[in-house]
């Protein structure tokens, strides 16, 4: 799975303001009803749910927020790097400034956690992190999330 069949280049946001962790799942919550046509109050609550399970934030500045939701037929991503760190309560306790927020159908079991863990693995690359926080548009930073998304040939 590439991260090009998760997002759009017009779901990637380079500076997204947010003062906490609930402002920025609320802006990521209208970016994704943008995307899916789904009720943006929906994904918020379902995103506040799984938040309330134990933090997204994975850690070294990055979290991967995510939800299970009917009414869409795929899973869809939006990528956005937030124009000041925030505290997003992280597993390091590290701000996050790097966020990639995952929705899924609500059958979507294995597919689901696949996405989600090539996407923890991506961000975990050596060097991916820091090339995303340098990346100067929407377009960089789309063009350094799918080029990572293609597995080097060995």
């Amino acid at each position: 799975m590439d991260l090009s069949d998760l997002i759009r280049p017009d779901s990637v946001v380079p500076a997204m303001k947010a003062n906490s962790k609930k402002q920025a799942i609320q802006e990521l919550a209208a970016r994704g009803a943008q995307l899916t046509g789904l009720d943006e109050r929906q994904i918020f609550d379902t995103l506040l749910q799984r938040e309330k399970l134990g933090s997204t934030g994975v850690g070294g500045g990055v979290a991967i927020p995510h939800g299970k939701l009917a009414g869409i037929d795929r899973i869809h991503g939006v990528f956005a790097r937030m124009a000041r760190p925030i505290d997003f309560e992280a597993l390091d306790d590290q701000a996050v400034d790097l966020v990639f927020l995952l929705l899924a159908p609500e059958n979507a079991g294995a597919d689901h956690l696949k996405a989600l863990a090539r996407i923890a693995r991506i961000l975990r690359e050596p060097g991916v992190a820091d090339r995303l926080r340098m990346a100067s548009d929407a377009n960089a930073l789309y063009a350094v999330l799918t080029e990572t998304a293609t597995p080097s040939a060995a």
